[in-house]
């Protein structure tokens, strides 16, 4: 099980920097999740793309849904991220989400028991209260970015980043010893 850095920022453009800082302090883009609310018409200095093949997957209609064929407004930064898929959250709304916690969302066997985005942050072993908090970020329209690493370095840096970009909300969630 990996540590999970997270942190939530205000605006798209804010966690594009951070995401551009974590790949060039050499994270991986498959160990950085994102999640964030689809870009409304009007969104600017974005990159559109719209022939992205998402893939439609639906385990537990009371958890997250996941969806296709979106034209999601994403910056280029962001769209290096693996897994960029868009889904309807239960109770949130149409959110973009990218790294583990797209197969996380779109898995929806964790996310039933608890909802879509509470359960399912649970699943990658953040605590429920904390989970509960980044729901209402993203209810405000926040960017919730997560680290996921067996690095201690790795953890190190990706706080680093998240305070030198004036995050919020930063945590660090370390697994429990076996």
């Amino acid at each position: 099980m990996s540590n999970i850095v997270s942190c939530t920022v205000p605006t798209s453009s804010e966690a594009e920097i951070i995401v551009s800082k974590l790949k060039t302090a050499n994270f991986s883009n498959s160990d950085i999740s994102v999640l964030f609310a689809e870009a409304r018409e009007g969104d600017k200095a974005n990159v559109n793309i719209t022939n992205q093949k998402l893939e439609k997957n639906s385990k537990a209609p009371e958890g997250a849904a996941a969806g296709g064929g979106t034209g999601a407004v994403i910056g280029s930064v962001l769209g290096w991220l693996v897994g960029i898929g868009s889904l309807a959250i239960p109770g949130i709304g149409p959110f973009i989400a990218a790294g583990p916690i797209m197969a996380a969302l779109s898995g929806g066997a964790v996310g039933a028991a608890l909802g879509g985005v509470v359960g399912s942050l649970v699943g990658l072993g953040i605590p429920e209260m904390e989970a509960k908090q980044y729901e209402i970020k993203l209810k405000q329209g926040h960017t919730l970015i997560s680290v996921h690493t067996q690095n201690e370095e790795q953890v190190k840096t990706a706080r680093d980043i998240f305070k030198e970009c004036s995050a919020h909300d930063i945590s660090e969630v370390k697994p429990l010893a076996a």
